[in-house]
């Protein structure tokens, strides 16, 4: 019994009380942000309460299945994950299997069902970088062992990403290798090197593309066109304005009717700036923040090498979405169409999170 013990600790609850607790607020906040919009589009104000619903008991199921896999099958399915990934992003520049929404090709939809193939994709990545820098220790310290094999899985995902196009997650997805290589010990002259040359790229895609042009002009002064180009980040602004430190009460929003768009995904934290104000925001920061450094906590007494590099590539990967999505909806960022993890809608971001949850309580019940 106590050599049972000592393998498994059962469920960490500074993980899954932060996480259930964001699951409602989430769909609180859901609901609240898009009962206006259902109710024109749909007719049914509570239709993407309950599709957020499905979605929360799904990927919790899956998370408790996650709960119980051992980290080793993980490693053993590394190359299998990554090719399924992959084929499902080429999937979608096949005719008639993507879904286009707002010019940009992101989801498979199959039997009334959509997915967004690049959800697990990072997920992917993360199990496969995880085992390959374990598997190579101090070898991460050369260019050729280190750096360059995970370097082109990468790229190759990002091409991919990018004919989507999605920049966002491209972005995000190599912001995310730089930290895991770094960790993993590959030079920061490396690191650096690698950043300069990919920057000028960065530019020119944002040049190339009128939309992404006018989001960083946008960003840089939203004032100078407040009926075009910045009326979307102005209207967060007075969103969270608005709300001050209580907030206007909840479902009282006025930036949700048809101001912000699709408020109850990339823009869910305005919301609840505006209708839950300053202690509201101030709540969701305080669990996220728990859940991240708990995360950090388990990776660094993590019982392995990859168990260690597996959890820290999951909760970076949870921390920069939420860095990010946060960033843009105060205006430190460019706007960019990135759901906040477990908040905002959307099924695909939320059951791949959860899934991640699963894997960190796995190795958390295993230090």
């Amino acid at each position: 019994m106590a050599d049972k013990k000592r393998r498994d600790a059962g469920y960490d609850l500074m993980i899954l009380i932060p996480v259930i607790l964001l699951i409602g607020l989430g769909l609180v906040v859901v609901y609240s942000a898009s009962s206006n919009l259902a109710e024109h589009r749909m007719g049914d104000s509570y239709f993407y309460l309950k599709k957020q619903a499905v979605f929360c008991a799904i990927g919790i199921g899956l998370m408790i299945l996650a709960r119980y896999i051992p980290c080793t099958l993980y490693a053993k399915l590394s190359y299998p994950l990554l090719l399924i990934s992959g084929g499902l992003l080429v999937l979608l520049l096949v005719p008639g299997f993507g879904r286009r929404v707002g010019g940009a090709c992101r989801w498979l939809s199959m039997g009334g069902i959509s997915f967004q193939p690049s959800e697990l994709a990072k997920f992917s990545l993360a199990v496969y970088v995880a085992y390959s820098m374990a598997k190579k220790g101090a070898k991460m310290a050369s260019f050729s062992r280190g750096m360059l094999p995970h370097l082109m899985v990468a790229c190759a995902f990002v091409f991919l990403i990018l004919l989507q196009p999605d920049l966002g997650t491209a972005v995000i997805i190599g912001a995310w290798l730089m930290i895991l290589l770094f960790l993993g010990g590959v030079r920061i002259f490396q690191l650096a090197s690698l950043s300069l040359l990919f920057l000028p790229l960065l530019a020119w895609l944002i040049l190339k593309a009128d939309y992404r042009l006018n989001r960083w002009m946008a960003f840089l002064d939203p004032w100078e066109d407040p009926q075009g180009i910045g009326f979307h980040i102005i209207h967060s602004f007075l969103a969270f304005g608005s709300g001050g430190i209580f907030g206007v009460g909840l479902g009282n929003s006025k930036q949700k009717l048809f101001y912000l768009p699709e408020p109850h995904t990339d823009f869910a934290l305005s919301i609840v700036g505006e209708e839950l104000g300053l202690l509201g925001v101030g709540v969701i920061i305080v669990l996220f923040g728990m859940l991240i450094m708990r995360g950090i906590k388990v990776a660094l007494s993590a019982r392995d090498l990859y168990s260690s590099y597996l959890a820290l590539g999951l909760t970076c990967l949870i921390g920069l979405q939420v860095i990010i999505n946060m960033g843009v909806v105060v205006g430190l960022l460019p706007t960019k169409g990135l759901p906040l993890p477990l908040i905002s809608y959307g099924g695909s971001s939320l059951v791949v999170t959860l899934i991640s949850i699963g894997v960190l309580l796995n190795i958390s019940s295993r230090r």
